[in-house]
């Protein structure tokens, strides 16, 4: 079953890999599920059932108008969970943006068929700077990447990528192909549902769904990242849900499923081993 339909009449591409307890990947933007393709299957071959899938508005999906809010998005993962018949003890992995599907959906589905979950280089709790969020990213910069976008989203991504990965003037920790890689992912979205998540992603607060995180969660982020800075994240994720695990990648970016593939999935595996 590639397809599920979601409450709201849309179709979401789903990857169903593997067999045993399962483990929902929920990827970040501008991509698809592609992008843990590294992780799924080692996961897959590690005995467990791994489940991802393109965000509306991404990759295979349906491209809607609407629905790019974070109840929608969670309420889309809520009908994979059931479309896809996972059990009760699921274990979700939100990246990036998916981070804010798996801490709305602890919240606004009560964490249902949920026995632990990990944020990897995740915008929770809170992305953007306030006086109450003094770490976060300015207003400013928000608003450069939906112009940046709206002006010429294929050379935007070109210059986003490189950040993205880490990639300097003199070293680079990925290749130029898969740069490339990752910017056909992005390319393959709507025009629209990119500069809508971008917005929800870069606004949305997500301190009060964090009490109801009441499973085990870890926490992984690059101390490098430029793209969702670790301060008022992945740390601040961390300090404010009880049963967490925070690992730090010294000096790492913001693309680990990438430049830290391997370490990624060993701690990965060690993670939902327990």
């Amino acid at each position: 079953m590639p397809y599920v339909k979601t409450r709201d009449g849309n179709d979401l591409y789903v990857k169903d890999w593997g067999s045993g307890r399962p483990v929902v990947l929920i990827h970040g933007w501008p991509l698809s599920a592609d992008s843990w393709d590294p992780q799924a299957m080692a996961l897959a071959e590690a005995g467990y059932r791994v489940i991802s899938y393109d965000r509306r508005g991404f990759g295979r999906s349906s491209q809607p108008w609407d629905g790019y809010d974070y109840n929608s998005l969670t309420d889309d993962l809520a009908d994979v969970l059931k479309g896809v018949e996972v059990g009760p003890d699921a274990t979700l992995i939100g990246f990036s943006m998916g981070g804010g599907e798996v801490a709305r959906y602890m919240s606004r589905h009560d964490g249902r068929g949920v026995v632990s979950a990990a944020l990897i280089s995740s915008v929770v709790p809170y992305m953007l700077k306030t006086e109450d969020n003094p770490y976060g990213v300015p207003e400013g910069q928000l608003l450069e990447i939906a112009a940046g976008i709206k002006k010429d989203r294929p050379d935007f991504f070109r210059t986003f990528f490189k950040d993205f990965f880490g990639v300097g003037y003199v070293t680079s920790p990925v290749s130029e192909a898969t740069l490339d890689w990752a910017w056909r992912l992005a390319m393959q979205a709507s025009l629209h549902a990119t500069l809508e998540c971008a917005k929800s992603f870069g606004h949305t607060d997500f301190r009060p769904d964090l009490p109801a995180f009441r499973v085990p969660t870890l926490v992984i982020h690059g101390t490098g990242d430029k793209t969702v800075p670790i301060d008022p994240t992945g740390r601040a994720a961390a300090e404010a849900i009880g049963a967490s695990q925070l690992v730090e990648y010294d000096d790492a970016p913001h693309g680990l499923f990438v430049t830290e593939s391997d370490r990624l999935t060993a701690d990965l595996l060690t993670f939902l081993s327990r």
